[in-house]
C-alpha cells in the first residue's frame, strides 16, 4: 500500500508541474443561510496568537486514524482556462460545500490581518479538512455550521491508537473514561480546550461548527511564529496535527490540488472519501467518515483527583476590530444637498460588516471630501475619523457647503485596512430666495437725458427666513406682460460708462439689495424692471419717464418806445446873470 501511496504521490507532482496555477477567489459570502458574525465574540483566543505553545498532547488529532483518499491526476483548471469563481463545473473532487468553503476562507482572511507573517492559505485548511472528515461530511451542516450529526473518532484507549484518558468528562465525546477527536477538523479536547474559537459568534467554542473549528486550526497552524510561506514551517503545521510522514504528504497534495483551482457546491453534496489509515482496502465511496453517533458515557470510575491541565500562556487580545472587517457599505441614502452657505441636513453614515454581514464595533472610519471645493465639515476640516457603534455604523460630522456650487465626492475608507471605500456624491446648489419684496411703494419718474432720483431697494426671503448672498438679476423687459429684455429706454451704466439693461446683484447679510442708479434714457414711456431670484423670488418696479417742460421766451417791448436816457433827466442848472 505504501508503494501504491508513493507512485499515486509522485504522479500527482508530476501533474502538477505541468499545470498553470489558476488561484481561486470563491467569496465566501455565498454560504447558504447567514453566515455566522466576527471573531472573539465570547473571549475566545484571540486571532494571530502565533507565540502560544503547542499543547502537551504533542498533536491537535491525538494522531487519530484519518482519510487516505488522494485527489484525481486531472487538475480542477486546465491552463488558459477562466478562474473566475465561484465555477458551476469541474471534477468532482474539486467541488467543497459552501458553508465549509466560506469557514475556511473566512479564517484565513482573520488570520491574516493580524498575523500576517504567518501566511496562512484556506487551501491549507481546505487539505486538513479533507484528510480529516471528508470536508464535514461532504458539507452536512446547518445554515450556521454545525454538524447535523457530532464527527467522532475511535476511542483512544490504546488499542491501535494513542492512549489518552478523559480530560472533557465526556462533554464533547460523550466518553468519560478515553478521549475522541471531535468535529470537523477533529480536535482532542484537551487541544481544544486551548485552541478552541467562537467564530460564528453564538456564545460557545463549539468544535463540531466548521467556522469554530476552521478558525481554531488555523490559529494552531499558525503556533510558535511559522511562516507557513517557508516549506520547512509549513511540513512542521502539518505534523503538529498528525505526527505522521504519510499524513503529511496526504495533506500536502490536497494542498496543491486545491491551490490550483475549485468550485463552490452545495452544502450536503460532496465527495466523501472512503478509503482510511486504520481500514486500508475499504472501496472509497460514500461512506460514514466516522462514527455514526457519540457513545454513550460509560459507568464513571472510582473517584480519583484528576491532573491539573499544564498552564498555557495565553497571549494579549487582539484589541483592533478593523481586522474583522471585510466590508464597508453607504447608510446614507439618495445623493446629499445643500444650498450654498448652508449645513446639510443629513449626515454621511458607513456601516462596517465582518464576513458574516454582521455589524462590527469600534472600527475608525476615514471620511475625506475630494477635489478642492470649498465644503468643509462642521469642524473646519476636510478630513475627519469617526468610530462605528454596536450598530456598526458611523457617521461624519455634518458638512457645511461652501460657495462654489455643484457636485463633488466624499470618500471614506477603514483606518489600517485597504478595503474598498465607500463614495459619496454631495451636491451644492445656488442660494436662493423665494420671495422678493420691495422695500418702498414711491413711484420712479425722471425725464429723458436724466436720472431716477430714488433707489430701487429690495428684501430677499427664503421660506421666511432672510436670504443673504443671493444673486438677484435686474432686467428691464419690454413689458410686464413680455419679459423679451429692452433695447431703449432707461438702463444702467457699466463701469466703462456704456449703457447696460441686464445686471446681477448680491443681497447683503439681512437679505437686503440696492440697485444702483438709473438713467432715464433719451425715449419717453412706461417701462418695466424685473427682478428675478434662484428659487422664484421675483418683483416688478414700474419707471415713468417724461419730456422735460419747454422753457419759457422773453416778451419783446412795444414799437417807437425809448427809454428816457438818465444822463438827460437830470435838472440843468440855471445860467447866473451876470451883474
Amino acid at each position: 500500500m505504501a508503494a501504491h501511496l508513493g507512485r499515486r504521490l509522485r504522479r500527482g507532482a508530476t501533474s502538477g508541474a505541468v499545470v498553470a496555477a489558476a488561484v481561486a477567489a470563491l467569496a465566501a459570502s455565498q454560504a447558504p443561510g447567514t453566515p455566522p458574525p466576527a471573531d472573539n465574540a465570547s473571549g475566545d483566543l484571540p486571532i494571530g496568537a502565533g507565540d502560544t505553545t503547542t499543547p502537551p498532547d504533542g498533536s491537535a488529532s491525538g494522531d487519530t486514524p484519518y482519510y487516505t483518499d488522494l485527489p484525481p491526476l486531472n487538475t480542477p483548471n486546465k491552463p488558459g482556462a477562466p478562474t473566475t469563481l465561484p465555477l458551476i463545473t469541474g471534477p468532482a473532487q474539486a467541488g467543497i460545500p459552501a458553508s465549509v468553503l466560506a469557514a475556511y476562507q473566512r479564517a484565513e482572511q482573520s488570520i491574516r490581518s493580524t498575523d500576517p507573517g504567518c501566511n496562512l492559505p484556506w487551501q491549507l485548511l481546505a487539505g486538513i479538512g479533507k484528510v480529516e472528515s471528508g470536508q464535514a461530511r461532504g458539507g452536512a451542516v446547518d445554515a450556521n455550521g454545525t454538524t447535523t450529526s457530532p464527527i467522532l473518532g475511535p476511542v483512544l484507549n490504546g488499542v491501535g491508537f494513542a492512549n489518552i484518558s478523559d480530560t472533557d468528562k465526556g462533554a464533547y465525546d460523550g466518553d468519560a473514561v478515553h478521549d475522541r477527536a471531535i468535529g470537523p477538523m477533529q480536535f482532542i479536547p484537551s487541544t481544544w480546550a486551548t485552541w478552541g474559537q467562537d467564530a460564528n459568534g453564538d456564545g460557545k467554542k463549539d468544535p463540531n461548527n466548521i467556522y469554530d473549528a476552521a478558525q481554531a486550526a488555523g490559529l494552531y497552524l499558525c503556533a510558535n511564529d511559522r511562516n507557513l510561506a517557508v516549506k520547512a514551517d509549513l511540513d512542521r503545521a502539518i505534523l503538529s496535527y498528525n505526527r505522521s510522514t504519510e499524513y503529511l504528504n496526504t495533506v500536502l497534495s490536497w494542498f496543491e490540488y486545491y491551490k490550483r483551482g475549485t468550485h463552490q457546491v452545495p452544502d450536503g453534496t460532496g465527495v466523501l472519501p472512503g478509503d482510511r489509515s486504520d481500514n486500508r482496502g475499504v472501496t472509497p465511496g460514500r461512506t460514514t467518515p466516522s462514527p455514526t453517533a457519540p457513545v454513550k458515557p460509560a459507568p464513571a470510575p472510582k473517584p480519583t483527583t484528576p491532573a491539573k491541565p499544564k498552564p498555557t500562556p495565553t497571549p494579549p487580545p487582539v484589541t483592533d476590530p478593523a481586522a474583522k472587517v471585510v466590508r464597508i457599505k453607504s447608510a446614507t441614502a439618495g445623493t446629499l444637498t445643500a444650498t450654498a452657505g448652508r449645513t446639510f441636513a443629513d449626515r454621511l453614515t458607513v456601516q462596517a460588516l465582518d464576513l458574516a454581514g454582521k455589524p462590527v464595533a469600534g472600527v475608525q472610519v476615514r471620511f475625506r471630501i475630494e477635489g478642492d471645493g470649498d465644503t468643509r465639515f462642521s469642524v473646519g476640516a476636510r478630513e475627519v475619523t469617526a468610530v462605528t457603534a454596536s450598530t456598526g455604523k458611523a457617521a461624519a460630522p455634518t458638512l457645511k457647503a461652501g460657495e462654489r456650487t455643484g457636485a463633488f465626492k466624499v470618500s471614506a475608507t477603514v483606518v489600517g485596512r485597504s478595503l474598498t471605500a465607500v463614495s459619496f456624491t454631495v451636491n451644492v446648489t445656488e442660494r436662493a430666495a423665494d420671495t422678493l419684496t420691495r422695500l418702498d411703494a414711491k413711484d420712479l419718474a425722471a425725464t429723458t437725458g436724466g436720472d431716477f432720483a430714488d433707489a430701487v431697494r429690495v428684501k430677499a426671503t427664503d421660506g421666511g427666513t432672510i436670504a443673504s448672498g443671493v444673486a438677484v438679476t435686474a432686467t428691464f423687459v419690454t413689458s410686464a406682460s413680455d419679459p423679451k429684455p429692452a433695447t431703449d429706454g432707461p438702463f444702467f451704466k457699466a463701469a466703462d460708462g456704456t449703457a447696460v439693461r441686464t445686471l446681477t446683484v448680491t443681497t447683503d447679510a439681512d437679505g437686503l439689495l440696492v440697485l444702483p442708479k438709473i438713467f432715464a434714457g433719451d425715449q419717453a414711456g412706461t417701462f418695466t424692471l424685473r427682478l428675478t431670484a434662484p428659487g422664484g423670488g421675483t418683483v416688478t418696479v414700474e419707471l415713468k419717464v417724461t419730456t422735460p417742460e419747454p422753457e419759457p421766451t422773453p416778451t419783446p417791448s412795444p414799437s417807437g418806445s425809448t427809454s428816457p436816457d438818465p444822463s438827460t433827466s437830470a435838472s440843468t442848472p440855471a445860467a447866473t446873470p451876470s451883474a
